[in-house]
């Protein structure tokens, strides 16, 4: 399956000198579709949810290709995911011509303190574009890398500096395990994604993100310790319960 991510990383190995080797992961042959070694494939368990909303990721130089990164899972579930590779000086022409559709409204999604008073949301405010009155679709602006990548990002994007910054106050913890964090409060990419849509009113995409999350971690995991996958696991049963009342909903 290729998605925006898959591509992007696919145009990244295409541009590297020399092979790139994720640190502290294991060396087995890895699937295509979920990145995971083919004994704890988790293609089959892929869900897929219709949005209003949108994602946008800026990624950091070699975020695409580290395993353990969660916007691709964040492509796996949502259709309108869109991704680039950060740049201050050279950003990608479809970035910007994305981020100026009429259809789209966009919030860069950052903590707070690190922005003006003035251009900090903690909601989406419906808008409407032009004269047929639409609404706006909620486009959230993720900055994807490591905290001090971030930061870089957001204080060295000029481009998004006329953009509201969405500041997300959790009510839980971050559940990620796949990489240290030096800051209790830091949520991964695929977290902050199921907030946005939560918040923007897609709350069966939020939970099923989530859920999908848990799962990936499970198997990446196991297989990072030469260890079966626990099919009956409570990270299995939550995203078969979530799936489940999705298609009730549909029905």
């Amino acid at each position: 399956m290729s998605h925006a991510v898959s591509l992007l990383r696919a145009a990244r190995l295409a541009s590297a000198t020399k092979p790139f080797s994720a640190r502290g992961g294991f060396k087995r042959e890895r699937c295509e579709g979920c990145r995971l070694v083919s004994t704890h494939c988790m293609c089959a368990l892929r869900p897929s949810v219709n949005t209003r909303a949108a994602v946008c990721l800026l990624m950091a130089d070699i975020e695409p290709l580290k395993p353990t990164n969660t916007g691709w899972l964040i492509a796996d579930t949502v259709a309108d995911t869109f991704a680039f590779g950060w740049s201050r000086t050279e950003p990608d022409p479809a970035l910007l011509a994305l981020l100026s559709e009429p259809a789209w409204d966009p919030y860069v999604v950052f903590p707070g303190q690190y922005a003006t008073p003035e251009r900090v949301v903690h909601a989406i405010q419906p808008r409407t574009a032009g004269r047929d009155g639409a609404t706006k679709r909620p486009l959230f602006i993720l900055l994807d890398g490591t905290w001090s990548e971030a930061r870089k990002m957001f204080s060295r994007s000029p481009y998004l500096n006329h953009m509201p910054v969405l500041s997300l106050v959790p009510a839980e913890a971050s559940q990620y395990r796949l990489r240290r964090s030096r800051c209790s409060d830091h949520f991964c990419t695929s977290e902050v994604a199921a907030q946005c849509l939560s918040l923007a009113g897609d709350e069966v995409a939020g939970k099923t993100l989530d859920a999908y999350l848990g799962v990936f971690t499970h198997h990446y995991l196991q297989a990072k310790n030469q260890l079966p996958i626990a099919w009956e696991s409570a990270a299995h049963r939550r995203l078969d319960e979530v799936l489940a009342q999705q298609a009730m909903r549909a029905a």
